[in-house]
């Protein structure tokens, strides 16, 4: 066959290039140092991990749902949840809420300074107050710095480019990083005029150029722990995007303590999410891993539907394990054998690799459930009961 000319210039040559390093020196990744406040149980700043918050979307004042959807994200990993407290009724039922929680309890407080006395009182592990809409914020600083002073609670100030305080907007125009900081610094500022230290912060805002901007200015700015928000970020595909990309930025630069992501999906979700990109960036051990490939025309089997029953298989799998799912010959015997278990799959069939051994060939009906086997003859139960 006569080889078709297509006019393209030919590829410069490769440049000499120095050695990569070992990758453990490439991804270490150093942490910003901060001063360490404890949440209930979990400590937040210095050397802690980066811990994974949400927040619930029941009402609060429905005790049994609270806790049912609690539990649901402790089980998801969450190591911090918060909860709304816009009403009295709500208030009154945070001390059974704290009192039930497996995980620490965080009330998020608007608008009402006696909520922030209410959520204090109940045992709960932390306040978040917003200083941009509490009614008379800087006046009644004094009092809460000595309620949380004397119960041990840490406060959040969380600033939010939605609700920032008229005199900042008046001042800069709109929400801008310097506003953001600003204001942080500000209501911190008024805690330590009554000694009181115990505080993390945040600063969100929906754009996540802007918000990487406003926590970059703060983390040289002061030493409290940051608490890491894109706020509004959108439904599940945006919101996880946009959260990945803030706090990838941020957390490789070694900023951020604990992280929120919040997404206009199940709570859960929003705990995975935040597990994948500690994950990825090595803040956290990984638990499940699927190494699957995007499929082509190569592929000789359904990836999208292989890759999604594997990984529903081996949800909750107590021991963390890396899964190669592939659909072809080219790539599948090098990324089966970088993985613990793994599938390469074609032709009605899957050659199934342990440690990058195969160990058998199986009809493909059977891949999933030969993968579960090997796993458990291997690692144990998939279920963390």
């Amino acid at each position: 066959m006569t080889p078709v000319e297509l006019g393209m210039p030919a590829p410069p040559a490769a440049p000499n290039l120095p050695a990569t390093p070992a990758l453990p020196a490439v991804l270490a990744l150093r942490r910003r140092a901060s001063r360490q406040v404890m949440v209930g149980n979990v400590p937040v700043g210095g050397d802690a991990p980066v811990s994974v918050q949400s927040m619930t979307t029941t009402r609060t004042s429905d005790i049994d749902a609270t806790l049912q959807q609690i539990a649901e994200l402790t089980a998801a990993g969450c190591h911090i949840v918060r909860v709304a407290v816009p009403s009295q009724d709500d208030a009154d039922a945070l001390a059974a809420i704290a009192a039930k929680s497996q995980i620490p309890v965080i009330a998020d407080i608007h608008f009402q300074p006696r909520y922030v006395f209410a959520a204090i009182d109940a045992g709960c592990a932390a306040v978040r107050v917003n200083p941009g809409n509490i009614k008379k914020f800087d006046d009644k600083v004094e009092q809460i710095a000595a309620a949380a002073t004397g119960a041990g609670v840490p406060i959040r100030i969380g600033v939010n480019a939605g609700s920032l305080d008229p005199r900042l907007m008046a001042k800069h125009g709109r929400a801008t990083p310097d506003a953001l900081v600003e204001s942080a610094l500000w209501e911190c500022s008024l805690f330590e005029e009554h000694g009181f230290r115990d505080i993390k912060i945040s600063v969100k805002h929906h754009d996540p150029l802007v918000m990487i901007a406003a926590y970059r200015q703060l983390a040289q700015r002061c030493d409290y722990p940051l608490h890491l928000g894109v706020t509004e970020a959108g439904p599940r595909f945006q919101g996880t995007i946009k959260s990945a990309v803030a706090f990838g930025v941020l957390l490789a630069e070694g900023i951020g303590d604990t992280i929120r992501v919040s997404l206009s999906a199940p709570p859960v979700e929003e705990v995975k999410v935040g597990h994948q990109i500690l994950e990825s960036l090595g803040l956290r051990p990984r638990r499940l891993e699927i190494v699957s490939c995007p499929s082509c025309g190569r592929a000789q089997v359904d990836v999208y539907t292989l890759a999604e029953q594997v990984t529903a298989a081996f949800d909750g799998f107590p021991v963390p394990l890396r899964i190669a799912v592939m659909g072809c010959v080219v790539n599948g015997p090098g990324e089966a054998r970088e993985a613990d278990l793994g599938v390469s799959a074609g032709n009605g069939k899957g050659q199934i690799f342990v440690h990058g051994e195969v160990i058998k060939t199986v009809p493909e009906h059977q891949i999933v459930e030969t993968l579960i086997a090997e796993a458990l003859a291997r690692y144990g139960s998939p279920t963390t009961d």
